[in-house]
């Protein structure tokens, strides 16, 4: 995943985690979702919308890595 210079809004981020919801570990979505707050600073917010991306689309190694990332982030 590359650098991307766009600022993602919460609202942003959180339509992507229902995009990816149906793809992910029940407990991850809820965890992330736990996470998201109005106060979430832009780089978490950028970095959580990037590892939703296409993840429905990753391959299972993929996915397990994302997760991993995910629930590191998400702490």
């Amino acid at each position: 995943m590359g650098k991307c210079t766009i600022d993602h809004t919460l609202e942003d981020v959180e339509q992507k985690l229902a995009e990816q919801s149906a793809f992910m570990p029940r407990e991850l979505v809820m965890e992330v979702g736990d996470s998201l707050s109005d106060d979430a600073d832009q780089t978490y917010l950028n970095e959580v919308f990037h590892l939703l991306k296409k993840y429905d689309l990753a391959d299972e190694k993929e996915r397990e890595h994302r997760n991993e990332k995910l629930k590191d982030v998400a702490k």
